[in-house]
């Protein structure tokens, strides 16, 4: 009948109960078992051909003739819809992040000694670094050298071994995910997950009740975060129509509606040609701008040389260089650990 919703069971039961008892009542002595010949071929039936359900399935086809709206979608692009009863264009404006003072050059994050072990597996191995205040760090590295995993620790996903990790004077150690989030520190995820079904401002709702009070303060949250990644005209959208672009801007907002003061991007780059990079590079950049201190995980070293004000490099779970982008991307070690000893020994010579 439907997936997520409560039409599903109603339609799935009003045609098969009927079904069923009509074949059984009809055709029972002489096929027995002919109704659960019926269910088999309706499940089949639904699994190729509409495999999340006869309700969506009927929706989006009377949506694309025009026949049918999403509730709550009329004229979301005029704010007023995102807000709700009480919002307009200029109350969100208001609602927006304020301009910021130029950077203090105060660090913002210090990671000291941090370690992680999965059984014989050392992920990550006395990783120390810091984060300057509305910076962007590119952390960087090969595959496997442990980057989501320092993610995952200082995100409170995973607990780690050993060592410090604190968040403008705070310790971050032991904090679960939704309690760091709460303190100001936003992430995105190498594997976008969507709600499908839930327009684009619904999706980035979700994110917003990290920082916003009640519904219409989420909504507007929201609302402006679509603003910045520049997906204020397609908030009424079906998330499932979007291109992979379009996924990673919508993740993006998600957590940029939390308000956070430090965003974690994980791989945001991930799967894009030449043309979405650099569009995707300038709403980063605009992000930055707005008073937010970023810290990127991508494999792009082309793209993060003009991004990162900094560069973190692992390999193997452990710190090799850091520095500005020109000097970690001449450093021997950094070409030995993405290229092979052969090609380090060849550039040298």
């Amino acid at each position: 009948g439907g997936v997520g919703t409560l039409w599903g069971p109603i339609i799935g039961a009003a045609i098969l109960i009927p079904l069923s008892e009509t074949l059984r009542a009809e055709y029972g002595a002489v096929l027995p078992g002919i109704d659960g010949v019926a269910y088999g071929a309706a499940i089949i039936f639904v699994i190729l051909a509409a495999p999340d359900g006869i309700f969506w399935n009927l929706r989006d086809w009377l949506i694309k003739r025009g026949w049918y709206t999403r509730p709550g979608s009329e004229g979301i692009e005029p704010a007023a819809a995102a807000a709700g009863d009480a919002g307009n264009v200029e109350q969100l404006s208001s609602m927006r992040r304020a301009e910021p003072a130029p950077s203090s050059g105060t660090t913002m994050l210090e990671v000291a000694g941090i370690s992680k072990q999965f059984g014989g597996l050392r992920a990550l191995d006395n990783v120390t670094l810091s984060v300057t205040e509305g910076h962007i760090l590119g952390i960087i590295g090969p595959n496997g050298a442990g980057k989501t995993t320092l993610f995952n620790v200082l995100n409170g996903f995973m607990p780690p071994d050993g060592g410090e990790i604190r968040f403008q004077g705070e310790s971050l150690v032991g904090k679960k995910p939704h309690q760091v989030c709460a303190r100001g520190v936003g992430r995105t995820f190498q594997v976008v997950r969507a709600f499908p079904r839930m327009s684009i401002l619904e999706n980035v709702v979700v994110g917003a009740f990290a920082g916003a009070k009640d519904d219409d303060a989420a909504r507007a949250y929201a609302y402006d975060a679509l603003v910045q990644v520049g997906l204020a005209d397609m908030a009424g959208a079906l998330a499932s129509g979007l291109t992979n672009e379009q996924f990673r801007l919508m993740e993006l907002a998600r957590a940029v509606a939390s308000k956070p003061k430090m965003l974690m991007l994980d791989e945001t780059l991930a799967g894009l040609g030449a043309i979405e990079i650099e569009r995707l590079l300038d709403v980063v950049r605009r992000l930055r701008e707005t008073g937010i201190t970023i810290v990127i995980i991508e494999h792009t070293m082309q793209a993060m040389v003009r991004l990162a004000d900094e560069f973190v490099v692992l390999d193997h779970g452990a710190v090799i260089a850091t520095g500005k982008p020109d000097d970690v991307v001449k450093d021997p070690a950094v070409i030995e650990a993405y290229l092979g000893k052969k090609w380090m020994e060849r550039a040298a010579s």
